[in-house]
């Protein structure tokens, strides 16, 4: 049977003078190694992309993490001077896309900036500098040079008993993520629920309450670690059946 398809829209970005669509290789590795499945990407076109003509061809969707943050527009106040840096183009593909997936069932994994895109999309709202909010971690990425050391794993989740993400992973209870964002979700869509929480109360994981299948949104990096560390391979290879059993349905 050939891998399952799965679209990952695609970041713009400004390199030798000209507009590049681009994807971190970290999240094309865990889609292709540990999900088994063959990572397409789709460009940051905003209104003009297609995003059923997207579906129709894949099993399923997977929203990376970036250095830009949805548009608080889109959530219902004016961008302030922290809320930066934006990617209108990709914002335009992501939203749209994370709706009609879910209302056709299609498999969606949703990593960082992926989570807050599907709190949005769904109706709900993020909260920018987290960290300067009183009781909260700092959870933005160290200062560093070494991806090693800034995707390193240092982070206390709850993941809570009977949730999805439970099942997904074959346990409850507390895992240990990576944390490099400062914008997390405010108020949560109504089609989401809360599936694991950080000790200060960040929303850490969310599944799609009325979705047809696999619907899953994380705020750490498990694309990072997904072939050595036991809990971020388990969420790709649950994502992985996930494809393979839509596609088989699909055919």
């Amino acid at each position: 049977m050939p891998l399952p398809i799965i679209a990952i829209p695609a970041d713009t970005r400004i390199a030798e003078g000209t507009v590049w669509h681009a994807v971190k290789g970290q999240y094309i590795d865990a889609a292709l190694k540990v999900a088994r499945a063959m990572p397409l990407l789709v460009p940051a076109l905003g209104a003009e992309a297609d995003v059923d003509a997207v579906l129709e061809r894949v099993d399923g969707v997977l929203l990376s993490g970036s250095v830009s943050n949805v548009h608080p527009e889109l959530y219902g106040r004016p961008a302030g001077e922290k809320d930066g840096p934006f990617d209108p183009g990709r914002d335009g593909v992501s939203l749209p896309l994370i709706r009609r997936a879910i209302e056709r069932g299609i498999p969606l994994l949703a990593i960082c900036r992926g989570i807050q895109e599907l709190n949005v999309a769904l109706g709900g709202t993020l909260a920018s500098e987290i960290q300067e909010q009183p009781g909260m971690w700092d959870h933005r990425m160290p200062e560093t040079t070494d991806w090693d050391e800034a995707f390193a794993i240092r982070q206390t989740v709850n993941i809570r008993e009977g949730s999805c993400m439970s099942r997904f992973l074959g346990r409850a209870g507390t895992i240990q993520v990576n944390s490099l964002h400062r914008q997390a979700i405010s108020d949560i869509a109504p089609r989401l629920q809360v599936e694991a929480l950080a000790d200060d109360g960040t929303i850490e994981a969310v599944s799609v309450i009325d979705a047809k299948g696999f619907a899953i949104g994380v705020q750490w990096h498990p694309e990072y670690w997904a072939e050595t560390d036991a809990p971020s391979r388990a969420l790709f290879e649950a994502y992985g059946k996930a494809l393979r059993d839509y596609a088989a349905a699909r055919r």
